[in-house]
């Protein structure tokens, strides 16, 4: 098989198993950056979950995404939640630089992530 083909190939399987959404662009979603201490999530959770107005029901107790039951997995439902909500509007994905975008889906189990085109 020609090299240039196989180079085709390989790129035709990247783009294939690269998330993106039905209208052709790349998901995104944000997410806790974990070289945040848990204190400083506390309070950008704090703020995302009040102030900020992100929905945050989910991250309750005997709801889908409140397992595991840490700070970095609450503030990553709650910053992508405010992410999502709040784009359009020119929110940013930057919580005090708690917080950072990603291309990999964070969802799990039944706790589902809305993505951000």
């Amino acid at each position: 098989m020609p090299s240039y083909l196989k180079i085709f190939l390989l790129a035709l399987i990247f783009v294939a198993l690269s998330p993106h959404k039905t209208d052709g662009e790349f998901a995104e979603w944000c997410i806790a950056d974990e070289q945040t201490p848990d204190e400083e999530l506390q309070i950008a959770l704090d703020w995302a979950c009040g102030k900020g107005g992100a929905d945050c029901r989910m991250i309750e107790e005997h709801h889908p995404c409140y397992l595991p039951n840490t700070v970095k997995a609450h503030a990553s439902f709650a910053f992508n939640n405010y992410y999502h909500k709040f784009k359009h509007k020119g929110a940013t994905c930057y919580f005090n630089a708690a917080a950072i975008i990603t291309d990999l889906d964070p969802s799990h189990n039944n706790c589902k992530y809305e993505s951000i085109p």
